[in-house]
């Protein structure tokens, strides 16, 4: 399976893991390359998602993508992986830490996707309701009838796009600053479906109990529709230091200057 790899800055070297499951990695840029200051960013595609495509029969559960970036790390020749993951990225990221307990040196967590399914039921519902907000249903609704998809396809492309991810923003005008992605539906699917009724907290406090965690950052917003709560257990889980920001789901987009400090304060640097 190969995977779309790219690499930015120099010194100690981060592994970006992106949200979806099944998008890309451009969706974090240009803001994650700030973060490229004294320190080198790896930034790869996973299975499935963007340039890294897998046919019908190739597998994209968890399991999977755990593998990809333990193949990663050895590809690498490191020891240990210092890991940021966003999102999706960042439930990726803690998986390989329950897999991989003795392979992780630093981890920052942006977001992070729930530890529970039942946190996750609790996002669905919350992003539903925000998605049928009166003022988003009204833009959409505009939009419908401006006439634009027949003047200006790309520009209609680009509203449409903004007002699909509106409900993860504190303030749904924000959405305009996110680099638009596409989701793969059929890795998107399979990853949930591979994680079932999930419930991460029973492995956390064995593998606790076992091994050293690493130093871990949490960072999430108070206004995100994953729930913060999931974010404070997982936070007090991993003995984390846990940063909370008066922004949606998308802390580089909507308070880009304090993501970049408060990731740049945590993650190695020369």
């Amino acid at each position: 399976m190969h995977l779309f790899t790219r690499q930015v800055g120099s010194g100690p070297l981060v592994v970006v893991l992106h949200g979806g499951p099944g998008a890309s990695h451009d969706y974090l840029l240009p803001q994650y390359d700030l973060l490229a200051q004294g320190r080198s960013l790896f930034y790869y595609d996973q299975r499935g998602g963007g340039q890294s495509p897998a046919s019908r029969d190739t597998p994209v559960g968890w399991q999977e993508h755990v593998a990809d970036l333990e193949g990663i790390r050895a590809q690498l020749g490191l020891e240990r992986l210092t890991v940021c993951g966003y999102s999706w990225g960042g439930l990726l990221a803690v998986l390989y830490l329950l897999e991989h307990p003795d392979r992780v040196e630093r981890l920052a967590l942006v977001a992070p996707a729930s530890i529970t399914a039942e946190y996750r039921r609790q996002f669905e519902e919350e992003f539903a309701r925000r998605m049928a907000a009166p003022e988003i249903k009204r833009e959409r609704d505009a939009l419908r009838a401006s006439g634009l998809r027949e003047r200006d396809p790309a520009a209609y492309q680009r509203r449409a796009f903004e007002l699909s991810v509106a409900g993860y923003f504190r303030d749904f005008h924000d959405a305009k600053n996110l680099t638009p992605f596409r989701v793969t539906a059929r890795t998107q699917e399979a990853v949930w479906k591979s994680l079932g009724d999930y419930d991460l907290r029973p492995r956390f406090k064995e593998t606790a109990s076992r091994f050293p965690l690493p130093p871990s950052l949490v960072v999430h917003g108070t206004f995100d529709p994953l729930p913060i709560a999931a974010s404070r257990e997982l936070a007090a889980l991993l003995k984390a230091r846990l940063k909370e920001l008066p922004v949606g789901h998308c802390p580089h987009v909507e308070a880009t200057a304090e993501f970049v400090r408060t990731l740049d304060d945590f993650l190695p640097k020369a």
